[in-house]
């Protein structure tokens, strides 16, 4: 009784604490679950990162030791972030302008049980976000002609998992998983688009409804901003719920060697609505704005598959090596925006993006001595996103990162973790509409930091 109060107690400062979260590593995705797989390049398929297995490969829960185990640790995300404007070389930062952005804090926890050769796990995660804040006087709040709006630019966007798992031990060799999981969405977004930008999509046939002949009516348009942002801990300007699960196996060559496999499917998702302002910027007659619902379509978590090897030289020495694919191009194609105002009139609009699938490369080692364990990894992957459908507001462009970290065992049953993972600069440009007036660099390194404690029974 005593520990599900407690259970209860975490959870809900974690669905609190969680909202703070937005980051983004491999695109959208986290660089790998837990402190053990994060110190390790991200690596997970092949062996025993404890509860965090759930998240890339159920069936290495199977790997762990018998008996029960609660993890709880917490992500800390510090994103260094920068657009240049390559016109007039102005630079604007992504900093804390706002009470719901960075230094990012995102708590997440998981529990095992082992019956036998079944074993069950549960578990609360941030696996995916992306977080900007520019403010409202950098000229990415500039509309076109020079027109300060005064508006804010921004983005926040996390994704929160609840899986449930099992794993089953076939026999010696072979153990095989399944999960499902329920799936939440949330994302803040203030955004403004040029009056070039707004005329580009409507060229291209990506701008169709009943306010696009009043926007047209303006006697001097120069931009169009959406609004959908709540400046709180736990709400979003629109979010939704949905699902999603993924399948994996074990495969022992040797009592040294193994293989993993896994795949997670593309998440399920409703059409993420809520509250929004659409303010029109006129050169004459200032901002108007106006009230109304808004949605974002068809915006998932992409599918992606992992093979994995481990193998351990000795009783000091273990590698580990995964290779991804992760399935953007079907999850995400445009940003599909649908807005309808308090009186009735609507705009949809679609801003393309166009993901390109991404291959990830990731390698770890671990050495132990004692109650040490000391780990080090390192992850490249290919670039998911265009230059040419960059986004300021959406740089999340890092491709390479290393990371290390350790573990303590204060006993059978007690230990810590901690892990550190980089991530390298990576710049890119975009000088083309429709989704930016003026060409733009964007900038985006990241530091990423694990402080865990697990519990066996």
């Amino acid at each position: 009784m005593k520990f599900t109060r407690f259970s209860a107690i975490v959870a809900a400062v974690t669905m609190t604490a969680i909202s703070q979260a937005a980051y983004a590593s491999d695109l959208f995705r986290m660089e790998g679950f837990g402190p053990v797989s994060r110190a390790m390049g991200g690596t997970a398929v092949a062996y025993d990162i404890g509860g965090a297995g759930m998240m890339t490969n159920p069936a290495t829960l199977s790997l762990m030791a018998p008996g029960s185990e609660f993890q709880l640790w917490l992500d800390v995300v510090t994103s260094d972030i920068t657009v240049e404007n390559l016109s007039t070389k102005e630079n604007v930062s992504s900093d804390d302008h706002s009470n719901n952005r960075g230094p990012y804090l995102a708590p997440q926890m998981a529990y095992t049980y082992q019956s036998g050769s079944l074993v069950f796990g549960a578990g609360i995660f941030a696996p995916s976000g992306l977080g900007t804040e520019y403010g409202n006087s950098s000229f990415l709040s500039r509309a076109t002609g020079g027109i300060d709006t005064g508006l804010e630019i921004s983005s926040r966007l996390f994704v929160l998992n609840i899986p449930f798992t099992l794993s089953y031990k076939v026999n010696n060799r072979l153990t095989v998983g399944l999960g499902i999981e329920a799936v939440w969405q949330g994302m803040n977004m203030e955004m403004l688009l040029g009056a070039d930008q707004v005329g580009s999509l409507i060229g291209a046939g990506r701008v169709k409804g009943s306010l696009v002949p009043v926007l047209g009516g303006f006697p001097d348009l120069r931009g169009a901003h959406f609004g959908l942002s709540k400046n709180e801990p736990l709400s979003s300007g629109i979010d939704a719920w949905g699902f999603g699960g993924r399948v994996g196996l074990t495969y022992s060559v040797s009592n040294d060697t193994v293989l993993g496999a896994a795949y997670t499917m593309e998440s399920i998702m409703e059409d993420m609505k809520g509250r929004a302002s659409l303010t029109v910027v006129d050169g004459v007659l200032g901002n108007i704005g106006l009230r109304g619902n808004i949605k974002l379509r068809d915006f998932r978590m992409p599918a992606h598959a992992e093979l994995g090897l481990s193998h351990r030289f000795n009783d000091h020495w273990m590698i580990s090596i995964d290779v991804s694919q992760v399935f953007w191009k079907h999850a995400i194609k445009d940003l599909d925006v649908g807005f309808k105002s308090d009186g009735g009139d609507n705009i949809d609009i679609l801003l393309p993006q166009n993901y390109r699938n991404q291959t990830i490369g990731s390698i770890g080692v671990a050495y132990r001595t004692g109650s040490w364990t000391l780990r080090a990894g390192g992850r490249i992957s290919t670039q998911a996103l265009r230059s040419d459908r960059l986004l300021g507001i959406i740089p999340a462009i890092t491709k390479k990162h290393l990371s290390m970290g350790l573990s303590y065992d204060f006993s059978k049953k007690n230990s810590f973790h901690f892990a550190y993972s980089h991530a390298f600069n990576e710049s890119m440009d975009n000088s083309k509409l429709p989704n930016t007036s003026e060409p733009i660099r964007a900038s985006h390194s990241q530091n990423n930091f694990i402080i865990a404690y697990s519990r066996k029974f």
